[in-house]
């Protein structure tokens, strides 16, 4: 297998995103979560001022993963940093490299952390990440609210 290269994600990428939302969705069982649309994320990606970045690995010319992140900024730290909203492969191109591809390829473009969640019961990803040098960050409660309340 060829080393896995990155480019950005452009609005002719937005349906191979969303398929990998999908597989994501599927193996995380939260299909039916997924709202998101290749029109609405090629809109994303086209806008000005776009909220989510995505970084496509691939492999041999086909796209074999991706993150999507946003920008953070620390108090602490003084400096912005990456929230990784998600990161997939796809499932013919695991254990590769892709993915540690693209966790260092996130590291090298943020001036500050690269942060993110992860499934308590997704053990081969935990590996993957402590693997990397991360580690859990323990001693705060999660907490959200959805917009409709």
């Amino acid at each position: 297998m060829s080393t896995p290269t990155y480019r950005d994600a452009t609005v002719d990428d937005a349906e191979v995103i969303c398929d990998l939302i999908g597989q994501l969705a599927e193996f995380e069982e939260m299909a039916d979560l997924v709202d998101i649309t290749p029109a609405s994320m090629a809109e994303e990606l086209a806008s000005a001022d776009p909220k989510a970045c995505v970084i496509l690995a691939e492999v041999d010319g086909q796209v074999a993963g991706m993150a999507l992140y946003v920008w953070t900024f620390s108090t602490f730290l003084g400096r912005r940093g990456i929230w990784l909203e998600d990161l997939i492969v796809d499932p013919v191109f695991r254990r590769r490299g892709v993915a540690t591809a693209l966790l260092d390829e996130l590291r090298r473009r943020s001036p500050g952390r690269v942060e993110w969640e992860v499934l308590d019961w997704n053990q081969g990803a935990i590996e993957l990440y402590e693997r990397q040098g991360a580690r859990a960050h323990t001693g705060w409660i999660k907490y959200r609210v959805d917009s409709d309340g």
